[in-house]
């Protein structure tokens, strides 16, 4: 019977050790590009990541789906997403937790919560890619809205607009130009025969394919084909009108989540200037939200470029309005 019972409590104890040295990540970012970040905080505090990743598919969507029905029994610690609308869905729905992070002290106040529920680093912004061997340089379409135009017939390509990054820029569409003004231009892509695909990475695949000439995606995603030697380039588009979609990384604490402090921790890793400077120099190439990290030459500089003016709440609202729209619109 003693060594039963110290074999019970030699159990528990190791799961309270275990536990303890924990924490339990969502993220939406792809795992070629997370793994290496979370890998490195991992080795830098001795903390265990537990890391659940989304499809390409449901960018983001399935996992706030996932944690809204968590909700009473929160199993993650910490939502990385990337980009900067679901985060604060989570928060409008109750499920997040304030936390002003040490390490976020020079992050510019557009990219935080004014409460502390989430913040923004390493963005990235949406762009047009275009096959430089079916488009020359002064072909290639300087705005989205030269997409509806009869020489890019049938030849566009973008991401289902229920899920991921193309949700949010749609949204961000809606406010900048009016309900009105946005509904013809999308009614404008469908009668020039865009094609709606399952991804970001599939419209740069289509891309590089020669499949369509140019598409609507990711800067992420055009780095990727370009350091794979596609041939490829990007435009960021609308640099003399509305500007370009910026989508910064976001990351939030849960709400009565299982291991807070450690969640914090990875907070403040994640928010720091070295994790910039890695995602800057890593393929996907993202842009630092501070203005004083060192990039590659290749990676345009969020100040050298003319952002839309959107607030990232508006957006998150405007969304949830537009939804029906949407189904219809994608054919759902």
């Amino acid at each position: 019977m003693k060594y039963i019972t110290t074999f019970v409590m030699l159990c528990i104890l190791t799961k309270v050790c275990y536990a303890g040295s924990e924490v339990v990540v969502y993220s939406s970012i792809d795992k070629v590009f997370s793994e290496p970040v979370l890998q490195a905080f991992e080795k830098k505090t001795g903390i265990k990541v537990m890391t659940i990743y989304d499809t390409e598919e449901t960018k983001s969507t399935g996992l706030v789906n996932r944690l809204i029905t968590e909700k009473n029994k929160p199993k993650a610690d910490v939502f990385w997403s990337g980009d900067p609308v679901r985060p604060v869905i989570l928060k409008m729905k109750g499920l997040t937790a304030p936390y002003v992070s040490s390490a976020a002290g020079d992050i510019p106040n557009t990219y935080k919560d004014p409460e502390g529920h989430w913040t923004g680093f390493s963005a990235r912004s949406r762009i047009i890619l275009y096959n430089t061997n079916l488009v020359t340089t002064d072909e290639r379409p300087s705005s989205i809205f030269d997409l509806t135009k009869p020489v890019w017939r049938n030849q566009v390509a973008m991401a289902n607009p229920l899920f991921g990054t193309t949700s949010i820029h749609i949204a961000a569409l809606f406010i900048t130009l009016g309900d009105e003004k946005a509904v013809k231009f999308m009614n404008d892509l469908t009668a020039n025969g865009v094609k709606i695909v399952s991804s970001n990475g599939e419209v740069k695949r289509l891309v590089a394919r020669g499949e369509v000439k140019a598409g609507i995606t990711d800067t992420d995603d055009a780095n990727v084909a370009m350091n794979e030697g596609c041939p490829v380039k990007m435009v960021f588009p609308d640099q003399a009108t509305i500007g370009t979609l910026f989508m910064p990384n976001m990351v939030c604490l849960l709400k009565n989540s299982p291991n807070q402090e450690n969640g914090k921790k990875l907070i403040d890793y994640l928010l720091s200037r070295e994790v910039e400077k890695s995602l800057a120099w890593a393929a996907c190439a993202q842009m630092p939200v501070r203005y004083d990290v060192r990039t590659p030459e290749n990676v345009t500089t969020i100040e050298n470029i003319k952002g839309v003016n959107v607030n990232y709440s508006d957006v998150a609202k405007k969304l949830d309005e537009i939804s029906d729209f949407l189904k219809q619109w994608a054919g759902y």
